[in-house]
């Protein structure tokens, strides 16, 4: 079990600025709790992400309310942060580092937003052979505008990018899913 790490990326105060607009699943955060809540009982590897922008009007920008991480999922002092600046937790970063000298094969990942850090770091874990899931109710996205000036809702923006993923990067599981999959196996082997 210890072989799999909860990675909880980008859920920090700037999320809930005006600016991002509408977004779907509101209940993200909770989920997100219920599953650390999980893995700190059972003592599983977490870790969390911060980005931590460069950009001059970023609600992620250091120094400001927007990059602290939100109550619900404020790391403790034992669990690891990885501050990133762009939009996968592997650039720039030594999270793939961290994870092989860990032993961690599995990523379980959440957060936001659904169809940019955490597809495109779960697109990179995938690519990078660690079996990945992606949380469907634990990350959330916004309603999007495409290329030719067609607006979508965030629904269909999470399903579409969930769809991205599925299968050949990782596997979408709800928090029930996952929390069941995890239990049972740690059943199987007596811990």
């Amino acid at each position: 079990m210890s072989q799999t790490a909860l990675l909880i990326i980008d859920v920090q105060k700037g999320i809930d600025h005006y600016s991002w607009g509408r977004r779907n699943n509101p209940d993200a955060e909770s989920k997100i709790k219920t599953l650390l809540q999980q893995w700190r009982e059972h003592e599983w590897p977490i870790i969390h992400v911060q980005h931590v922008s460069t950009e001059p009007q970023s609600s992620y920008r250091p120094g400001q309310v927007g990059c602290e991480f939100k109550d619900e999922v404020r790391p403790l002092e034992s669990e690891m942060v990885i501050q990133k600046a762009t939009n996968s937790a592997f650039i720039g970063t030594h999270l793939e580092d961290i994870l092989r000298a860990k032993g961690i094969t599995e990523l379980v990942i959440t957060g936001m937003i659904t169809n940019n850090s955490v597809e495109a770091t779960a697109r990179m874990a995938g690519n990078l052979g660690f079996a990945t899931v992606v949380v469907e109710d634990a990350t959330a996205t916004f309603d999007k505008e495409d290329i030719r000036g067609c607006w979508h809702p965030a629904e269909r923006v999470h399903a579409l990018s969930l769809s991205n993923l599925q299968g050949e990067y990782a596997r979408i599981l709800s928090t029930e899913q996952v929390l069941e999959h995890h239990l049972k196996e740690l059943s199987y082997v007596g811990l």
